[in-house]
């Protein structure tokens, strides 16, 4: 077990959907930063996890947070816990579930 995580605290991700064609189950395209090792450039790293999502709600185009699961089929690790942006949206618009600035004027 490492060092930093704690017993219990299940690891958590933030990614966009790509694939919402499967039944109950997206593909979540997570992007992070890493630093080459020789030139000290950060480079992208991209990783695609299958992902639950139980009540079918995510569009391709989400942004969404999964959190490590049970094994859930041969390569379902993963479930969906929150839409935090829904496709189609500026992102600063929608945060954590509220529509702020979204009424018509």
């Amino acid at each position: 077990m490492a060092n930093n995580a704690k017993r219990g605290q299940r690891k958590a991700r933030v990614g966009t959907v790509v694939s919402n064609k499967m039944n109950k189950t997206v593909m979540v395209l997570v992007e992070r930063l890493v630093k080459q090792p020789l030139y000290g450039k950060y480079v992208k790293k991209k990783t695609k996890y299958m992902a639950h999502d139980e009540k079918a709600g995510c569009r391709e185009g989400d942004k969404v947070k999964i959190v490590e699961t049970r094994p859930l089929s041969k390569l379902k690790r993963w479930r969906v816990t929150q839409i935090l942006v829904p496709a189609g949206l500026p992102s600063n618009d929608f945060i954590g579930g509220s529509k702020q600035g979204l009424e018509k004027t």
